[in-house]
Order: C-alpha cells, then sequence, then structure tokens
C-alpha cells in the first residue's frame, strides 16, 4: 500500500517528540461551543485532558491561532491538536538501519511495531522512533506494512523529493517481494508460480477483508521456495497493493499464513503477546530511482521465525 501525503494540512504546530500533530475539520452541526464538539467526537478524551491542552496553547487552528474550549463552534475550522496516550506497552524488538541518503532511509521493520500511530500506539510505533533517532522531523513512509509483517519499508524525509518516490508506488513500478510459511498447496503442485486474482473489498467486521464476486482488483503471483511436510516457504510476489492482499489470497487458496490472527477467522487481540509472529516477511524491494536513473535494491536480512527452526515445521 502506498501513501501520499497531503501538503494541505500543514501543522502550526512542531512536531512534538517525535510525533506530528493531529487535526480534526469542524463540520456543519449544532454544538454551541468547540467543547460540545469535542466531547461528542471524542468521548473517549476526558474534559481535563482537551483542558490541558487548551492551557498549554496546544490548541490551534490552521492559522496557527489559539483556541478555548468555549469559543463559539465554528464549521469548517481545522483544529490542531497533540494526541496522547496514558499508557503505551514497550514493543521490545528494534527496526535495523539499511540505507540513509539526503532523500531516503530504509530500514527493516520487526513484527509488532506499527508503522505510524493508531490506536493503541504512538511512541511505540516505526515512524515515531525513527524520527527521534535520526533527527528528521520531515519523515514520511512511502508505504506501509501491517503491524503482525516484518521486512522492508520506505521513507521519505526530504518533502522536495517526496512527490517523485510517491509516484513509483503510484505508478506501480515498485516491485516488492515477501516471503511466507504456510500449509503445503498440494492442488497447484505441479503449477508454479501462477497469478493468483480476485475481487476484495472491506469485510465484517470492519478490520478484515474479504473476496466477493466480481472483476478483480487484487493480483498477486505465487511461487514455492522451499517444502517440508508441515509447511511449505513461499514467494509472494503482489501486482497490486489491496490492503491484507496477501493474507487473505492465502487463505482464500486454503493455506491461510501460519500465525494470522484475522484469517480464516479473525481471533480475540492477542494484546502484547509477542510468541507467535506472522509468517510474513517483506523481503526486498527493487525501484528505479526517478532521480538517478540507477536501479534500487533493498533486502531484508530478517529470517522468519518457524522456518529457521527446522524442528518447528
Amino acid at each position: 500500500m502506498s501513501i501520499r501525503v497531503s501538503q494541505k494540512n500543514v501543522s502550526p504546530l512542531p512536531a512534538k517528540e517525535g510525533v506530528q500533530a493531529s487535526y480534526v475539520w469542524l463540520p456543519v452541526g449544532n454544538w454551541a461551543t468547540l467543547q460540545d464538539f469535542l466531547q461528542q467526537r471524542f468521548p473517549f478524551v476526558a474534559l481535563d485532558i482537551w483542558q490541558a491542552r487548551a492551557a498549554k496553547g496546544e490548541l490551534q487552528d490552521q492559522r496557527g491561532q489559539h483556541l478555548t474550549l468555549e469559543m463559539p463552534y465554528r464549521a469548517g475550522l481545522q483544529v490542531f491538536y497533540y494526541r496522547e496516550l496514558e499508557r503505551e506497552t514497550p514493543i521490545p524488538f528494534q527496526a535495523s538501519l539499511l540505507h540513509l541518503d539526503q532523500h531516503l532511509l530504509v530500514v527493516d521493520k520487526p513484527h509488532f511495531l506499527p508503522v505510524i500511530p493508531s490506536g493503541r500506539f504512538l511512541q511505540e510505533t516505526l515512524l515515531v522512533r525513527l524520527r527521534k533517532e535520526y533527527d528528521l522531523p520531515h519523515l514520511a513512509p512511502l508505504h506501509r506494512l501491517d503491524r503482525e509483517t516484518a521486512g522492508v519499508v520506505l521513507f521519505s524525509h526530504n518533502p522536495a523529493s517526496r512527490g517523485r518516490y510517491q509516484n513509483l508506488f503510484q505508478q506501480r513500478v515498485v516491485e516488492k517481494t515477501y516471503e511466507a510459511v504456510a500449509a503445503p498447496l498440494h492442488a497447484r503442485d505441479a503449477a508454479f508460480p501462477f497469478l493468483y486474482a480476485s475481487r476484495i473489498e472491506q469485510g465484517e467486521p470492519f478490520f478484515v477483508m474479504q473476496e466477493v464476486a466480481g472483476e478483480a482488483n487484487a493480483q498477486t503471483w505465487i511461487d514455492v521456495l522451499a517444502r517440508r511436510e508441515r509447511f511449505w516457504h513461499y514467494q509472494l510476489r503482489p501486482i497490486t497493493g489491496r490492503t491484507h492482499q496477501l493474507r487473505v489470497h492465502m487463505n482464500a487458496l486454503g493455506c491461510p499464513i501460519l500465525h494470522d490472527a484475522f484469517y480464516p477467522i479473525a481471533l480475540p487481540c492477542k494484546g502484547d503477546d509477542f510468541a507467535t509472529p506472522l509468517q510474513l516477511l517483506a523481503r526486498s524491494v527493487t525501484f528505479p530511482d526517478p532521480l538517478t536513473g540507477e536501479t534500487r535494491h533493498f533486502c531484508s536480512q530478517r529470517q522468519l521465525q518457524v522456518w529457521a527452526n527446522p524442528s518447528a515445521s
């Protein structure tokens, strides 16, 4: 999945501890004050937290004007603030640096570490960690991996060249190769590699995807690198970039990726259990550099836990 960073939502608040300010647009509505809206829009954020943000000048509009909670509600206003978490469990795994130049930063992400802040993760995310470690306030991911997936992730830290690299993903000229461990796929034993295509749309519950009838919008090349009795080591090359595409396709073929907590059944949240990482690795990324024309290739140095330990299979 590629990511395009909007230039329209420029925050008047600087990054704080590696975290960019969040924002919300005020829609048309009948709220009397800004406080009324914020309490309805964010019911799990206590009023004293909003009061503290306003008192510190950390509640501002798009022009950098300080806002108060008692101000009359005004539709169309863009409100910036710093998101905070009271408690955040440390993730005991570190990314390793693969490459750094004046435009790009490339890292080898571990399992369980989210790429960007969301939900219960803020400081314990790859983006925030890297901004602080390398003092790169303009760092932004060019694509994204699921929290459960390990491997190569590319970031841009130069706004002047970011669009050139983003266009590579939009134009689908970035070749991404993954590896996975899953059950044998005997039905295709004589036909590897093969292209699997289907239509993927949002499922139920909302955080999973599903295959549906209709024109295909997701394509994946599937091959086998090695075989053992219980598990095979697969190579997966996505042609498209739908959410959870590789996980959905392998599940549809009857061999869900080992330790997948979403497919075929969305299991209860494992919380902070790090014992069984999803056996999916973004092995490599290859693309023509839009600035120099040279072919760039970055490869993960990680190994899938189950395949690296023969006794597990």
